[in-house]
């Protein structure tokens, strides 16, 4: 059985418990990110803390905790768990509260350990369906705890047989996935959105892959754009990189995955074995 962090100690999961007046609970309110290990080393730890403590920031929590002291015990809870590679979620809730809105500055910190299950073979190697989906993010930027938006995204993306849902805005322009961001090749160019998405960890990482081997933009994508692409790629840290081949109805390119998007994905799979 997994061993979490729960507020001070490190308990079995089935003993990992917060009370029922947190705000977590009661409002939706607090903040988490995710990363996972490669052979048994948390990837771009630091740079995760720092957005979770910047995700605080933009809903107005309060933290009692310096990204050194969340890293030690991010490492603490791994260490506790024998895995040889494990999901990691760290979760910083709103606390308790008196009369169940009002924040009293006793925000509550999770770290929960869990076993990597990969994800299908056939996602890589022959690329997957998303749907598309009218929704933005409340406050972009910073990953809170409330999606709602995102679960009827993806319950609706499941019925489509689809493995992702991406936002679209009233204009046409897309923004992001559910739990991943998006890009396209549009002749011959890669490009992602910019603005009003939460920035991931790994978009960051497959950036710093393409900017030397192919020419990037970060700018505005319209959907119109988006379906006409000769590829489309989603990218997350529970995902790595993998192939879109249909979004809706509409077939991308040939239908496979691509040459940009196969090398970038064995750029990243080897980047991330380092």
């Amino acid at each position: 059985m997994s061993i979490y962090y729960v507020d001070g100690q490190y308990l079995p999961a089935a003993a990992a418990v917060i009370p029922v007046d947190d705000l977590a609970l009661m409002r939706g309110y607090g903040v988490f990110d995710y990363l996972r290990t490669y052979a048994g080393k948390p990837l771009h730890l630091g740079e995760h803390v720092d957005r979770l403590i910047s995700s605080a920031d933009k809903i107005g929590l309060t933290l009692p905790w310096d990204a050194a002291d969340i890293i030690a015990i991010v490492k603490e809870t791994l260490a506790r768990n024998d895995l040889a590679d494990a999901n990691v979620r760290i979760l910083i809730t709103g606390g308790s509260s008196s009369d169940f809105i009002t924040p009293e500055g006793r925000p509550r910190l999770l770290v929960l350990v869990t076993p990597v299950a990969p994800k299908p073979a056939d996602w890589y190697e022959e690329g997957v369906k998303i749907i598309t989906f009218p929704s933005s993010r409340s406050i972009p930027g910073a990953k809170s705890i409330d999606y709602i938006p995102a679960t009827m995204a993806l319950g609706k993306a499941k019925k489509a047989g689809a493995v992702e849902a991406l936002y679209v805005e009233t204009d046409g322009q897309v923004r992001e996935c559910t739990t991943s961001n998006i890009f396209a090749v549009v002749q011959g160019v890669i490009v992602t959105p910019g603005e009003e998405i939460l920035a991931g960890i790994t978009r960051k990482t497959v950036l710093a892959l393409a900017k030397p081997r192919y020419p990037v933009e970060i700018r505005g994508l319209s959907l119109d754009q988006l379906l006409t692409a000769e590829e489309v790629f989603i990218t997350g840290s529970g995902k790595g990189l993998v192939p879109v081949v249909q979004i809706d109805e509409s077939v991308i390119g040939e239908g496979q995955p691509g040459p940009v998007s196969r090398d970038l994905m064995a750029e990243l799979s080897a980047s991330q074995k380092q």
